[in-house]
């Protein structure tokens, strides 16, 4: 499509991470025209090499909105004066940090905001799993754990957006002796299942953990915990689960599994009881479903 100045219209995407940013334009999964990935350090450098980015494809092809996909907490609701900035974070430094309006400043064009989870969700449900659902959650597992997805075609919103990371799983049976490392909640999901989580359990990166550790065994138990707690209360018609922790192939089949024996028979879905390796499943869009659902927060827009 060609825009008012002749150019190529595109759009942008910002996967704002708490560890990286990934910044790309392009149309969708076939059609990424730049990409560029960089450390997320402090607002000013981190925002700064963002607009940089899209400065440089702006000289090349006319952008026609830009979507974000933000780590949390964030204010996504549009009608609110802090719209679009980062919020009560733990990570130092981006605490009240307005992403959105920066970005928005500085090009003139309409700014897509959600969270990374929601941003992923849209990319999924447009272009991955969650095609043709109107009913759905994309969990991600990673430095951080966060939940999002879309109930009756829209994307989860209400008070503020999901915090599924933030739930509490049952103790006990794990011997109760981990603390957790949640800031806020010590055991919350998050607390107890993020990567650094698992380096701190288990005195070594969760990456350098045997596939036959004990650790994905309590993972997996802690994990099927909280997606029964999940169908139960949203009755999803999938669950899709990314972030680099879910690269370790063997929690699928251990997730999937404890889910069926913790309902036990009592949510009476073929999705569940015969089909539960298409119930719960990685991303349809691999590692790309954060930029991807960035873009098409951008997409959204217009």
């Amino acid at each position: 499509m060609d825009g008012k100045s002749g150019m190529k219209t595109y759009f942008g995407g910002i996967e704002a991470g708490g560890t990286k940013f990934v910044c790309a334009v392009g149309g969708g999964p076939d059609d990424i025209r730049a990409e560029e990935r960089f450390p997320t350090t402090t607002p000013d450098e981190t925002i700064g090499r963002a607009i940089a980015f899209f400065e440089a494809q702006a000289k090349q092809v006319e952008l026609a909105a830009i979507g974000i996909a933000s780590f949390g907490p964030v204010d996504p609701n549009p009608t609110s004066p802090t719209f679009g900035s980062i919020t009560t974070t733990p990570k130092p430094g981006w605490a009240n940090a307005d992403l959105a309006g920066a970005i928005g400043r500085a090009f003139g064009v309409p700014i897509g905001f959600d969270t990374d989870v929601n941003g992923a969700a849209l990319g999924e449900h447009r272009w991955g799993a969650a095609q043709g659902l109107d009913t759905f959650i994309y969990l991600t597992i990673g430095t951080g754990v966060g939940g999002g997805g879309m109930i009756g075609g829209k994307l989860m919103h209400g008070l503020v957006h999901p915090e599924m990371g933030h739930i509490r799983p049952p103790r006990g049976w794990d011997n109760g002796d981990f603390p957790g490392i949640c800031p806020y909640h010590g055991d919350c999901l998050e607390g107890l299942c993020c990567g650094p989580a698992l380096a701190a359990r288990w005195g070594q990166p969760a990456e350098t953990l045997p596939s036959d550790h004990p650790a994905w065994a309590t993972q997996a138990e802690y994990l099927a915990l909280a997606l029964v707690n999940f169908i139960c209360t949203l009755s999803p018609q999938r669950i899709i689960l990314g972030g680099g922790v879910m690269g370790e192939q063997q929690l699928f089949p251990m997730i999937r599994q404890r889910v069926q024996a913790l309902l036990n028979g009592y949510v009476q879905s073929p999705a569940i009881i015969d089909r539960i390796d298409e119930y719960i499943v990685p991303p349809g869009l691999g590692n790309q479903a954060g930029v991807l659902g960035a873009m098409a927060l951008g997409m959204a827009t217009v």
